[in-house]
């Protein structure tokens, strides 16, 4: 038999493939094929270079596809052939050096493996309940890391020399921890200490936990360091700890996300569909929108405005042991509150003296370790849309940051700043945009401290330097006044602004990787238009080649009197639009609001008679206030989107009729005559407040599928984008899809980012790279021309 030709390859792989278990996985890859060679991070990548009989080489590179490890991911992959070497016999695994890796992406924090959980609870392993186990398939990364490479001394756990069974365990490539920069145990690695909210310790280790868990069962608030902060945690079975917990927090009404043990339990108190079942149980564990059981053993006020209710199934082994410890007490299902720990409108504590700090007048006991956390990372929420069987991000952090989105193409880099509310930034890098974990309401100096952090963070772990920096059109902003300040310095950056909606837009194009013109509607609260007044339900022209855009059709305006004071209670939009329509008295209907807010509401009559700070807005948001006021159904909200979602959470499901919401033409624009839909759902006095929410949803759907459609005809396209905070509301999302779908128009949605406020920072950073390229060409053009 004719022996088989020696080949040799060089792989040039670039992706997640760093802390993930990449490299010895590549070395057992050699080992089985007898290749001999080496792996090793470059500027480029990850370096293979495999050397055998030349099937096993040809063979190499689709294994390395097809069987990656659990938190690998490969972005590109390229192979190139090259001459044997005669001096090489065996495969090595390179160190790494400063320096290198700059096309390695960094994995999220990813929960606790299968693996690592059977070592968790087996009493006879040295791990047994330890909470810091974990393996290359599981537990802190982003979190954790300071710079790149990621590499144990530039980690959190580089003041945690390793023992000796660690040390075997770190440096044997066949081994799981294999160059588990987090690898710990009980003998050498982190611990765990109970103390009081003055910081008087109460216990440590186990103990620590089990007093943590009898804490709770007897109704107190614990203090939790996790993987990307502190949580706030009571039983969720306990109504007067869920209202104390709120009044501590000063969170009144905004529904509580609650962890439970694992699936089995989650059934017990929702309904869990298959693809929430897969959110659930994903390596990211975001927390997941999932419909209550009547039958939830749960207290009414974790979430007193919706039938959903916010789970999620423990990802970091310290909360693993503490609902092992809470089995011991209390039967299933097991439920606790988790959420951030924070007092609202404040980032995430994160370190065990900000905790005690900041979360001393709510929490009795804290709950802390000494692995420190370096960057801030809240829980993603997730909710699915049935219709399209995927998942909708409103919070998009911890599990899944810093994971790219992948853009249709390499350009420069560009730092998109992101919007006020529900803030995040963007950093883009060849063809991909990495946008950061939510950062909150840019209100005061310690989210836009936050905010600083992350933008240096990010750029020295993906090694850019931003050429350019696009900000909020609104001029009081705090990213849009950073912006311009820095822009003055000496070697500052050059800036420009992006109107709110028009970044919108470009984000869920981007998303989608489209590229050319599309109509898109973006519909939200409210951001500051182009010509001064407040924007918020616009269809818009956007062409992502050339820049151009135009504002084909909106919404006839509400008035917002007290401005901001209107965001805060809808009774004063519906008010407004009551005047709007002609209704001065009370009449057969008495007004809702009349008998609480009698006095308000003559003031705001005269603000409004006379002009004074009544703001006029197209907002698709105040919308809906407006409707849930003239229902009498949320006259002040204590969080965003309040009204909407009760609005929402009463209509009938089995109504099909729907009130009038005609489109007009004014001016050469498209209007949505939202106050014929006002004032269709007031004069409906025989309708339940079910039957006429229900209608007011279907009527809006309608209208702005007509307004879409006929905007995609006047632009002569066949796509329209969908973006906006009202595009979390189901019913109008599902309803714009199937309808826009069945006019014969491709339909683009957010899939990667939340459709509200979060998105803005990617649509700034794509339109900021194609403003540089295609200044670059002009000035190209006039070199060429002089």
């Amino acid at each position: 038999m004719e022996k088989s030709r020696t080949a040799r390859q060089r792989l040039v792989v670039t992706g997640q493939v760093q802390g993930v278990g990449f490299r010895p996985f590549v070395y057992r890859l050699a080992m089985e094929g007898g290749l001999s060679g080496e792996v090793r991070n470059a500027p480029e990548g990850v370096v293979i270079e495999i050397q055998g009989d030349e099937p096993m080489v040809a063979a190499f590179a689709g294994r390395l596809q097809a069987e990656l490890p659990p938190l690998a991911r490969i972005v590109t992959l390229s192979v190139q052939d090259v001459s044997p070497r005669e001096d090489e016999s065996t495969f090595v695994i390179a160190k790494s050096h400063a320096g290198e890796g700059h096309s390695v992406l960094i994995s999220p924090d990813t929960a606790t493996c299968e693996d690592c959980l059977a070592e968790f609870n087996d009493p006879a392993d040295r791990r047994h309940l330890y909470p810091f186990i974990n393996c290359t398939n599981c537990g802190p990364r982003y979190t954790i890391t300071r710079s790149i490479p990621y590499d144990r001394p530039v980690t959190s756990m580089a003041c945690f020399p390793l023992c000796e069974a660690c040390r075997a365990e770190y440096e044997n490539p066949l081994d799981r921890r294999f160059h588990a920069q987090p690898n710990a145990c009980p003998e050498c690695g982190p611990r765990v200490w109970l103390t009081d909210a003055a910081g008087q310790g109460l216990a440590e280790g186990r103990e620590a936990v089990a007093a943590c868990a009898r804490t709770l069962a007897e109704g107190g608030i614990a203090a939790m360091k996790g993987l990307g902060g502190f949580h706030l945690v009571v039983d969720a079975r306990n109504e007067r700890a869920v209202e104390e917990l709120r009044t501590r927090k000063h969170r009144k009404d905004k529904p509580l996300a609650i962890m439970v043990p694992d699936l089995a339990q989650a059934r017990a108190v929702a309904e869990i569909g298959p693809e929430e079942a897969r959110l659930l149980t994903s390596a990211e564990r975001p927390i997941v929108l999932c419909a209550k059981r009547p039958d939830a053993s749960l207290a009414h006020g974790i979430a007193p405005d919706t039938d959903f209710v916010g789970l999620m199934l423990p990802y970091a082994p310290l909360q693993h042991a503490l609902l092992h410890e809470y089995a011991a007490l209390y039967s299933p299902p097991l439920a606790l509150v988790m959420t951030s720990g924070n007092v609202s409108g404040d980032p995430i504590a994160l370190g065990n003296r900000e905790a005690l700090a900041r979360l001393s007048a709510i929490a009795d006991v804290f709950l802390l370790h000494d692995r420190d956390i370096l960057i801030r990372a809240d829980d993603s929420v997730v909710r699915v849309d049935a219709q399209r069987h995927a998942p909708v991000f409103l919070r998009r952090a911890r599990g899944y940051t810093p994971r790219p989105v992948f853009l249709s193409r390499h350009g420069p880099c560009v730092l998109g700043t992101g919007p006020e509310l529900k803030n995040t930034l963007c950093l883009t890098k060849g063809d991909q945009a990495f946008v950061s974990q939510h950062i909150g309401d840019m209100e005061n100096l310690q989210t836009f401290a936050f905010w600083q952090e992350i933008a240096a963070h990010l750029a020295d772990i993906l090694r850019v330097q931003p050429e350019f920096m696009v900000h909020d059109l609104h001029p009081d902003y705090l990213t849009t006044r950073h912006a311009l300040e820095q822009a003055g310095y000496p070697g500052g950056l050059p800036v420009a602004p992006l109107q709110h909606h028009y970044a919108h837009a470009h984000a869920v194009l981007a998303e989608n990787r489209f590229e050319g013109r599309a109509v898109v509607l973006a519909l939200d609260g409210t951001g500051y238009g182009e010509d001064g007044t407040l924007w918020g339900g616009e269809c818009l022209l956007v062409d992502t080649e050339s820049l151009d855009h135009a504002r084909l059709g909106c919404l006839t305006t509400l008035r917002l009197p007290g401005g901001e004071a209107a965001i805060r209670e809808p009774w004063r939009v519906a008010q407004a639009a009551l005047l709007e329509l002609g209704e001065r008295a009370p009449g057969a209907r008495p007004w809702p609001w009349l008998q609480s807010f009698a006095a308000a509401s003559n003031v705001v009559g005269q603000m409004l008679d006379k002009g004074l700070n009544s703001p006029a807005t197209t907002s698709c948001g105040r919308l809906f206030d407006a409707a849930a006021g003239l229902l009498g159904l949320s006259m002040t909200i204590g969080y965003e989107a309040q009204a909407a979602i009760v609005l929402e959470q009463i209509q009938d499901p089995l109504e099909g009729s729907a009130y009038p919401c005609p489109l007009m033409e004014e001016n050469d624009r498209l209007v949505l005559d939202a106050r014929a839909l006002l004032a269709a759902l007031w004069a409906d006095r025989a309708a339940t407040p079910a039957q006429a929410a229900r209608r007011f949803h279907l009527g809006l759907a309608a209208g702005l599928t007509e307004m879409a459609a006929r905007a995609a005809e006047i632009a002569a396209v066949d796509t329209v984008g969908l973006s906006g905070g009202c595009l979390l509301n189901m019913t109008l999302a599902q309803k714009l899809v199937r309808s826009l779908s069945g006019r014969g128009l491709r339909v683009l949605c957010h899939t990667e980012l939340p459709p509200g406020d979060a998105c803005v920072s990617l649509g700034q950073a794509v339109w900021g790279r194609r403003r540089l390229e295609i200044n670059s060409c002009a000035n190209r053009s006039s070199q060429a021309g002089a």
